[in-house]
């Protein structure tokens, strides 16, 4: 299926692009589109007529445009079928690890994985479920979809958003990537199209992808979701599932609305599509404002993932799959084959969790507020020429820089002992190399002192910007 971007399209990302000269100004752009992905690996890009039509330019400026990115690899013609989008050195340049502090690393700042620390009442809720454990010694301990109380405690969580939920709804897991493993064993078949955000979260989309499913890339912009392209993307593709995080997308932040959720639903809809929605972040609104309503509210086949890891604590290690009725047996097949269940001490943790969650998730989302507007702060003062959006929830900043050199960065960055992940890893097909993830879960000093070796780190890559990234040997966590 070949994947074709509008000339339209192209005239809304390109803007008021640099006119002297034009050619120059508009393959500069292209460059930026296609290196960030915005414009995704080996997408047929419009003719030149379309081109220069949408663009009220002459047929030379966009005849030199192509040219330039040919020559600087960037874009490939094929004889009979047009231009289409490529990257110096192809897929393969996409970083395939990103970074966590290894054994040894003591002094690495990990801006790497975004997850908060544990919250204050979880060692108690750890020694209330210790009192209730004995109860379950007798028998096997084996609960393919859960312990029923907890069960119960997340369908009660899904009715309090509007989204009428009855326990056997519900399969707990060992983990959200371990849910996006049995959904994908269960949906997914050699060959099938499946829609991904991109940039995304990696992890997820490489436990869909083992399954044999054809990734099928839609950009989501910096600012925001442009509904038009994927419903465009979606009539181009046809495909059979799509993965989307419309609660603080990871990496963006970005949050979609009730608007936007009602119009993405319904382009699924007409293409027969299940959506596949991640909403691991959604417990972490930090400016008090109401939440949309959960996707599956507008989709009633969604397939819906979340975790305890982002609210709570990543050592809980425990997840669940919200599906219609008629998916848990199907879900439930799929899950013995991987797995037999998510461990009982947890689930029991986590129910005392659920039930005191009035009290634990605002102290969190305060400090998590306090820490994002640390790093916010931070690297306005020690970056100024970085852009961002400040999300109003989530974990982490999608930072812009001024040139391609995010990989660089990143491996210039562990030299000043601070991690932090470059966009190509969020990239579904490669690109993405202006852009870094940073997490604020850390301590603000932390946060201040992490900034200050990136800013350290930023003055060497610029300088030099031929430098290679090499490769780390860390892998991506969260």
């Amino acid at each position: 299926m070949t994947r074709i971007v509008s000339a339209a399209r192209v005239a809304t990302l390109v803007g008021d692009f640099d006119r002297a000269p034009a050619y120059a100004g508009l393959a500069r752009a292209l460059t930026l589109l296609i290196g960030d992905g915005r414009i995704a690996f080996d997408t047929r890009l419009p003719s030149e007529r379309e081109l220069t039509e949408a663009l009220a330019v002459s047929r030379t400026t966009v005849t030199r445009a192509y040219a330039a990115l040919r020559e600087a690899g960037y874009a490939e013609a094929r004889r009979g079928a047009g231009t289409f989008t490529r990257v110096p050195g192809g897929r393969a340049r996409a970083h395939d690890r990103a970074l966590f502090p290894r054994s040894g690393d003591d002094d690495v700042i990990d801006l790497g994985c975004a997850a908060p620390g544990a919250p204050v009442g979880i060692a108690k809720a750890y020694a209330e479920a210790a009192a209730d454990l004995p109860a379950y010694l007798g028998g096997h301990g084996y609960f393919p979809v859960g312990l029923p109380d907890l069960q119960r405690a997340i369908a009660t969580t899904y009715d309090a958003r509007g989204l009428s939920t009855e326990p056997d709804q519900i399969m707990v897991t060992s983990g959200a990537l371990a849910a996006a493993s049995i959904v994908a064993q269960a949906f997914t078949r050699p060959g099938d199209r499946l829609l991904v955000e991109s940039p995304v979260y990696p992890n997820a989309t490489d436990a869909l992808r083992h399954a044999g499913a054809r990734l099928i890339p839609v950009p989501v912009d910096p600012e925001a979701w442009d509904l038009d392209a994927v419903a465009a993307t979606i009539r181009q593709t046809a495909p059979r599932l799509a993965y989307l995080i419309p609660d603080f997308q990871n990496p963006t932040g970005h949050l979609m609305s009730d608007a936007q959720r009602e119009e993405y639903a319904g382009c699924l809809r007409r293409a027969h599509a299940t959506p596949i929605v991640d909403e691991s972040h959604q417990a972490l609104a930090l400016e008090g404002q109401e939440m949309p309503r959960p996707f599956a509210s507008y989709a009633p086949d969604t397939i819906t993932i979340g975790s305890a890891s982002k609210a709570f604590w990543g050592g809980l290690r425990l997840g669940w799959i919200r599906a219609p009725r008629s998916q848990m047996e199907r879900l439930t097949k799929a899950r013995v084959s991987l797995e037999l269940g998510a461990p009982v001490m947890e689930q029991l943790v986590l129910v005392r969790l659920l039930a005191e969650a009035d009290e634990i998730l605002p102290a969190n989302r305060e400090t998590l507020r306090t820490q994002r507007d640390t790093l916010v702060a931070a690297v306005r003062e020690q970056l100024p020429e970085w852009t961002f959006r400040v999300p109003s929830g989530g974990l982490a900043l999608w930072c812009r820089l001024p040139a391609p050199l995010g990989s660089a960065l990143a491996a210039e960055a562990e030299r000043q002992g601070v991690a932090i992940v470059p966009g190509p890893m969020f990239a579904a097909e490669g690109g993405l190399d202006s852009f870094v993830r940073i997490p604020w879960g850390r301590r603000p000093d932390e946060l201040a002192e992490g900034v200050r070796r990136i800013a350290a780190a930023w003055a060497v890559v610029r300088e030099r910007p031929t430098s290679s990234a090499g490769s780390s040997g860390r892998v991506m966590v969260a």
